[in-house]
């Protein structure tokens, strides 16, 4: 199995956003976030052809994030995953990437830092660490050889953004 992990894009800046008296929950991405994730999200898709599952923090950021993914692989499924939620348990996110295993299937998950960092040295080391930082709209794909459990998967990739957009098919 394969795991994808996606940084949101670029969204608006927290101390502005809260100026609103909104939730920081509904800060959505920049104008800018959604064209550079654009090019990010046509960039993975030159190194991942398919994607079955795309799992997304209920975040509006996170969302929109998933939603451009979700153009470029129209075949896969959208979940909202609390558990990708900042602060919340790395455990859960492994259940349901357990509940999802399966042999040559790619899934998804689009969440925030320092999470997913944590999130993707704990996978790989069972330790965790933040030497693996995702920039915003960054990507690394970790791949699971047989059982999905922490400290158990393979660093297949890890993507800047400009890494990704560096991919892109020029026509």
């Amino acid at each position: 199995m394969n795991v994808l992990l996606v940084r949101h894009a670029i969204a608006e800046e927290r101390d502005e956003f809260a100026m609103t008296g909104k939730s920081d929950d509904l800060r959505p991405l920049t104008p800018k976030g959604i064209n550079k994730m654009h090019k990010n999200a046509a960039g993975i898709k030159t190194q991942l052809p398919t994607i079955q599952q795309i799992f997304s923090s209920p975040l509006v950021r996170a969302v929109q994030t998933a939603d451009i993914l979700s153009e470029y692989y129209p075949e896969a499924h959208r979940h909202c995953l609390p558990s990708l939620s900042p602060d919340r348990s790395m455990h859960d996110v492994l259940n349901t990437l357990q509940t999802e295993a399966y042999t040559n299937h790619t899934i998804a998950l689009v969440g925030h830092e320092p999470d997913l960092c944590e999130l993707a040295t704990w996978l790989l080391t069972g330790h965790v660490n933040d030497w693996l930082p995702f920039k915003k709209g960054g990507a690394c794909l970790l791949n699971f050889d047989s059982e999905v459990e922490a400290g158990q998967a393979q660093l297949c990739w890890a993507l800047t953004p400009n890494q990704l957009r560096g991919l892109m098919v020029l026509d």
